[in-house]
């Protein structure tokens, strides 16, 4: 006997798994990203050379979950909730690639311009994730929540600007401060 899912109870599942997904994100990134799977991630850390990088089979190994769990709910009889979480896990994934491929990274052309209080702090975030060319001392993992880019910042002095790229033109990295 099969057992429905209602739609109240379809969507309550699937915008959970939105938001659970961000510290699932968290997570992957801060430990699995910047630990053992630094052999992948090290390239997102790098000037791109080309259209890809080593980095962007995390999309592959991450959306994985989100097949099965859309296969096992709607073709092979599992938990009608596996269905709209397998959905919830791809739709964080689609939010992520357009909050971090487009509109931080620029993989894509496009004009916007973040102009929110909300989007340039989480836009900054990144920026300063980036700042750290090393696996270690940087901050920000998360993809849709960020700290104030003050606090990000003292962070990064505290731990002595470890790792920090070089500013461009040759300055010290307190040059100003």
């Amino acid at each position: 006997m099969h057992s429905t899912i209602g739609p109240i109870t379809g969507g309550a599942l699937f915008v959970a798994t939105i938001a659970l997904m961000e510290g699932v994100a968290y997570v992957a990134h801060r430990w699995i990203m910047h630990g053992p799977g630094w052999f992948l991630h090290k390239s997102h850390h790098e000037p791109r050379t080309g259209n890809w990088e080593l980095n962007d089979l995390y999309a592959v190994i991450f959306a994985l979950p989100s097949i099965v769990l859309l296969l096992g709910g709607v073709q092979l009889g599992w938990w009608p909730g596996f269905t709209w979480i397998g959905a919830g896990i791809a739709a964080y994934g689609a939010i992520y690639f357009g909050f971090h491929d487009v509109i931080v990274h620029r993989r894509l052309s496009h004009r916007y311009v973040p102009r929110s209080a909300y989007m340039k702090r989480i836009v900054q975030a990144h920026r300063l994730h980036h700042a750290v060319e090393t696996k270690h001392g940087t901050v920000s993992f998360g993809f849709l929540w960020a700290p104030p880019p003050e606090a990000l910042k003292a962070q990064l002095n505290a731990g002595g600007n470890a790792g920090v790229r070089a500013p461009r033109g040759g300055e010290s990295a307190t040059a100003g401060e």
